[in-house]
């Protein structure tokens, strides 16, 4: 519509949903009768918690919810639950519409939705139970579209009557995740949500988001890489980890997707140096190190099960590593290969001058939190 006729319309369905839209003892009540309730404002990525309550038996299958970005339902159904379920993401065609559990109260009792929106994918748990674990949200109108990245929410219900109360939103800006304010001023941009893996590539079978985390199993193959699927040159990179009893891993910078890490672009070793199955190691092999290049600093890591913060510069031939604020690497790739590197290996990857950034596993359980980064 023309913004004019648009505007008209508008008032007319205000009017129209003060017939059936109520507020009464600090609840949004709805007869089940007429359209939906819309947010004034659109939204993106967020969290939301909305307290329902259906309040009174219906003789045929009924249904309400909450609708995400327009036009997608996040769909509430009385009876038969099998049928209907309950926090199930209905209106897809190809991703599962079924709930993982059963999770309402009975008719008459108060039931709290908590709505995870990313990017395409929702997760919805009702009553505390987890009904739908990060299903992608297709879009309804063109299934070969993907969803809107914005949209109004709505409250809506077919032929029941029904409350709602207690209802919070927050919007999440990824690419501030866990940011500090200082870090945002500066230019930094958050490259794990703390939610899923969106944003990287490679393994994510043995690499895992868990309570904010990303963890490696080694019962799930152990080994493989995590890759950003963004490549870059000169940056800051900040992380933190925590290491496990003989843990090994590493950080993989300017690397291709294909190939070792470690030669094929530059690793820096994650390790646990205090393990006696490591007493023997190279200078240029304990944490921290470029592996095979330049040597580590040693003594600065925390021990074994307490979180490390590590920020890796990189600039030109020039690599600088801050554990635990304190510096362990500060060196030049340049000068280091002059005469051959340490390790007597060829490094092709040393030249490169733009690659990905990834976790390099070597069968150990190592979690990483707090993934950031300034291009430089």
């Amino acid at each position: 519509m023309k913004p004019k006729e648009l505007s008209a319309r508008q008032k007319e369905a205000n009017i129209e949903m003060l017939e059936n839209w109520s507020v009464r003892d600090g609840m949004i009540w709805f007869t089940g009768e007429g359209d939906n309730l819309c947010s004034v404002k659109e939204y993106g990525d967020f969290e939301m918690y909305v307290d329902w309550k259906i309040t009174k038996e219906e003789t045929a299958v009924s249904t309400s919810g909450e609708h995400l970005r327009c036009r997608y339902g996040i769909h509430r159904g009385l009876m038969p639950v099998q049928r209907w379920g309950q926090g199930d993401y209905t209106t897809t065609g190809r991703t599962p519409s079924v709930p993982l559990k059963v999770a309402d109260n009975p008719v008459g009792e108060w039931n709290t939705f908590r709505i995870l929106m990313i990017g395409e994918k929702v997760s919805v748990w009702l009553n505390g139970e987890l009904v739908t674990d990060n299903v992608i949200m297709e879009n309804y109108w063109d299934r070969s579209l993907p969803v809107f990245s914005k949209g109004s929410i709505e409250l809506q219900a077919h032929g029941t009557d029904l409350a709602f109360r207690d209802i919070y939103i927050r919007e999440i800006k990824t690419a501030q995740y866990n940011l500090t304010d200082k870090e945002i001023e500066a230019g930094f941009v958050a490259l794990f949500n703390g939610i899923n893996l969106d944003g990287w590539t490679g393994n994510k079978v043995s690499y895992k988001v868990e309570e904010g985390n990303i963890v490696i199993k080694p019962d799930d193959g152990g080994g493989g890489n995590l890759y950003t699927e963004k490549q870059y040159s000169d940056f800051i990179f900040r992380f933190e980890f925590q290491l496990t009893p003989g843990a090994n891993n590493g950080l993989g910078i300017r690397a291709p997707l294909e190939g070792d890490a470690a030669y094929a672009g530059m690793e820096i070793q994650i390790l646990d140096n205090t393990a006696s199955i490591y007493a023997d190691l190279h200078p240029y092999q304990y944490h921290g190190s470029v592996y095979g290049v330049i040597p580590a600093r040693r003594g600065f890591l925390r021990p074994v099960g307490e979180w490390n913060y590590e920020e890796v510069t990189v600039r030109g031939t020039k690599i600088k590593v801050v554990l635990n604020r304190a510096v362990i690497v500060d060196g030049d790739i340049a000068d280091a290969i002059k005469n051959g590197t340490i390790d007597g290996n060829e490094h092709p990857g040393l030249k490169n001058t733009r690659g990905h950034i990834g976790f390099l596993g070597h069968g150990s359980v190592v979690k990483f939190r707090n993934i950031r980064i300034r291009e430089l």
